[in-house]
This record gives C-alpha cells, sequence and structure tokens, in this order.
C-alpha cells in the first residue's frame, strides 16, 4: 500500500535525520507545499563550525543537560531552523513542516518544536506542524 502524504514526508524526515551532526538527538525537518518538497534541515553546527560528532564531544551532554535548557551550551542549529533557512521565505507561505527525531539509543524522540522553532515556523507563515511523538504516533498542528 502506498503511505499517506505525512507518513511519506516523515519517512524522509526520518532520513534527513540521518545527517545530523549531534551526538545527542538527531532530527530532521522537511518543508513541503502542495506535496512538493521545498526545503530540508538537520540539527548540527553552522556551515564552518567543529560539529560534536567530528569532536566527540558536547557540552550539555557532558554537563548533564536536560532537553530544551542551556541552549547557549551547543553549537547547533535545529532541524526547523536549518529547513527554514535552506528554503526561500516566499515559498513557505501556507506550507507544512515534518519532523522527526531520534535519541542517541535510537529510540524515537519527540518531534515538537521547541517555543524558539515555533515562532520560527509561524514567522516563515508556515501553517502546518506535522511531527513523530516518541509513541510513534503522528500529531498533527495546524497554526491558522
Amino acid at each position: 500500500m502506498r503511505p499517506s502524504w505525512d507518513n511519506y514526508f516523515i519517512e524522509i524526515a526520518k532520513v534527513v535525520s540521518s545527517r545530523s551532526t549531534c551526538l545527542r538527538r538527531r532530527y530532521g525537518a522537511v518543508v513541503v507545499k502542495d506535496n512538493v518538497i521545498i526545503s530540508t534541515g538537520y540539527n548540527g553546527s553552522p556551515r564552518g563550525v567543529d560539529n560534536c560528532i567530528d569532536r566527540q564531544k558536547c557540552t550539555r551532554k557532558e554537563l548533564n543537560v536536560p532537553s530544551g535548557e542551556r541552549y547557549e551550551l551547543c553549537e547547533a542549529v535545529h532541524a526547523e531552523q536549518n529547513a527554514i533557512i535552506n528554503g526561500g521565505p516566499e515559498r513557505m507561505k501556507d506550507a507544512a513542516i515534518y519532523i522527526a527525531g531520534f535519541e542517541e539509543d535510537k529510540s524515537i524522540a519527540n518531534g515538537a518544536p521547541c517555543k524558539l522553532c515555533t515562532r520560527m515556523i509561524r514567522n516563515a507563515r508556515i501553517i502546518k506542524v506535522v511531527y513523530l511523538k516518541n509513541d510513534g504516533n503522528l500529531e498533527t498542528v495546524n497554526l491558522l
């Protein structure tokens, strides 16, 4: 059977996450409009900055910082942010973003965007967020 569009794009987001350079969690995001991929992004260091995977060092991991805290200790740009940066602003209007992630042990991570990413998604005029929850189900949030 053919997957639904939401399942199809979440599967692509999973593959995109495999490019992540984060030691703790690997996220992928796909921005889609009219069932056409506009851009993708994964979490990792900005271009030209040494990444954690190559250094084999994560300050937040070493300090056991909980998820969602002390982002100033992290070099990484979130997958959603990279997907928005990689796509043209005029193409983002009325688009959807699909987010999937995995923990270090390869279990599913909660793909809900953080507060900063949610603001960026709204500012990019993306109107639908679909993310993979850590129970393996999809959650859809309409931002209209």
